[in-house]
């Protein structure tokens, strides 16, 4: 020991520098922090903004000297170092200092991008979006208490500090390919549950939630809005009750008060007559699509276009279907009537 100590007493003061830095991130890791945290970090130690950027995700950390999330515009990197695991580029680490470069910003981008990819190790998203369906079920189970779940969404690699959205899927397609269009750039987890494919996301608020267009034919998609994920579950796979052909993406805070359709018996809305008349209605997919454009267009001329008929076919469809419910379909109140039986007869086959 003491001749590494005299050793190290004749390196000079950049040596001594970088070994202060070296063991300044063998703390943090040792400390399991996670990202933002070593953003921080990173910022007080170089004093000027640190940043992060997951290539993945997209996800970009940025922090200033004060421990504050960097709110200015990103600057100029006056360094940049890349972040790799399992030899992957996997994102970057940057410093946004306003003169040159400090002496020892190599060594700390060095080990900050180490600290990184060890961080994207433990707890980041791994590369394949499909996920042990045991864990995907403990994040949506009601009966998961909330540190089962919490456990659960680290191992599947989501963090802490975002939230989690959850869609409800049906497609012939493999799974992984639909989660991967509907949340592109994004952490995503998907898996089969019950029939029904779960696909987990994170959101953000730099993020839209606009979904790309347009989705393969046969895709079914229902998507919750609720915070807690068991909840989000719940709505998603309500939303999903509410797709067809016409609408194959259900969002549950559009539905509004339709979906009150969901928590009806299946016994009582068979038994209700409007709903009755529509399943005979039904046995003429023809009248079915009139009725179905029609209620959704309110306009015979709006409808015959969305049907690619003349008005005046499409008025003759309408009179034969309005003797055959016993609605008066022409009114407002006989519309919305109608309406109300299609969609809870739809729900019926679900």
């Amino acid at each position: 020991m003491e001749a590494l100590a005299a050793r190290l007493s004749q390196l000079d003061a950049h040596a001594e520098g970088a070994i202060r830095v070296v063991a300044f991130y063998d703390t943090l890791m040792r400390r399991r922090v996670d990202l933002p945290a070593l953003a921080r970090s990173s910022a007080g130690l170089a004093e000027c903004v640190a940043g992060v950027r997951l290539h993945g995700s997209g996800r970009v950390v940025r922090s200033s000297p004060d421990g504050a999330d960097a709110s200015a515009p990103p600057g100029s990197a006056s360094t940049a170092a890349p972040v790799t695991l399992d030899e992957e580029e996997i994102g970057t680490v940057w410093l946004e200092r306003p003169g040159p470069p400090n002496p020892l910003d190599e060594v700390l981008l060095d080990r900050l991008a180490i600290a990184v990819a060890a961080v994207v190790e433990r707890y980041g998203p791994a590369r394949t979006t499909m996920a042990d369906p045991a864990l995907v079920e403990l994040v949506v189970s009601s009966d998961c208490d909330e540190a089962a779940r919490a456990r659960a969404l680290r191992l599947l690699g989501f963090a802490a500090d975002l939230p989690v959205r959850v869609a409800a899927v049906r497609s012939e397609l493999p799974l992984d390919r639909v989660a991967g269009l509907l949340c592109p750039g994004r952490p995503v987890k998907a898996a089969p549950l019950a029939g029904v494919g779960v696909v987990l996301a994170t959101v953000t608020a730099s993020q839209t939630d606009r979904l790309p267009e347009p989705l393969p034919a046969d895709v079914r998609v229902g998507i919750g809005a609720a915070d807690d994920p068991a909840r989000c579950w719940q709505e998603a796979r309500t939303a999903l009750r509410f797709t067809g052909a016409r609408q194959p993406v259900v969002r549950h805070d559009e539905l509004g008060a339709l979906a009150l359709l969901a928590e009806i018996p299946r016994e009582a809305a068979r038994a209700n007559g409007d709903v009755a008349a529509i399943a005979r209605l039904a046995r003429n997919p023809e009248d079915l699509e009139t009725l179905d454009a029609f209620c959704a267009t309110g306009s015979l001329r709006r409808a015959a276009d969305r049907l690619h008929l003349h008005h005046s076919s499409v008025a003759r469809r309408i009179e034969q279907i309005t003797k055959a419910l016993g609605i008066e379909l022409t009114g407002p109140a006989g519309l919305m009537r109608a309406g109300l039986a299609l969609t809870a007869w739809r729900l019926l086959d679900d």
